[in-house]
């Protein structure tokens, strides 16, 4: 049996993954607003609205709030096990340097020369990058496949 790991277009594909990091600290940093229901009365002289139907202002804003706060909560706990997933130089790079809270004010600079002990070159933590970017777009099916001939 042979089995071929596809080629991926890397800066498409680093974009992404940094996407859906980022948007993993944002879930983490600010709580959704929820939407409350409207206590101002709206009067229709015909009745049943303009299209003849019945609407539940309150029940549609409640399944609103709990889908985005599921959506939110399983994104989170899905990226979470992917990086779990992955080795321990590679997990540590991608906690270090993406998951933290102020993962927007730290550098790839210093996470290899100052939070890795030993510190590691640049090149051997763009590899260690890339690989953990790898799999974590195949884990998280943000893969971006390169089309042939591009």
């Amino acid at each position: 049996m042979d089995f071929e790991l596809p080629e991926l277009d890397r800066k498409a594909t680093q974009r992404a993954v940094e996407s859906a990091l980022a948007k993993y600290r944002l879930y983490k940093s600010i709580f959704p607003e929820e939407r409350e229901a409207s206590t101002t009365a709206s009067y229709d002289t015909i009745g049943g609205g303009r299209n003849n139907s019945i609407t539940d202002q309150t029940s549609s804003i409640a399944i609103e709030n709990a889908d985005e706060a599921a959506y939110r909560k399983r994104f989170c706990e899905r990226l979470e096990r992917a990086v779990d997933r992955l080795p321990k130089l590679e997990k540590f790079l991608i906690k270090e340097r993406y998951m933290c809270e102020d993962a927007e004010y730290i550098t790839d600079y210093k996470v290899y020369s100052f939070v890795f002990q030993p510190p590691i070159s640049e090149k051997t933590y763009a590899k260690i990058r890339w690989k953990a970017f790898y799999k974590l777009a195949l884990n998280m099916n943000i893969a971006v496949i390169q089309t042939p001939g591009s």
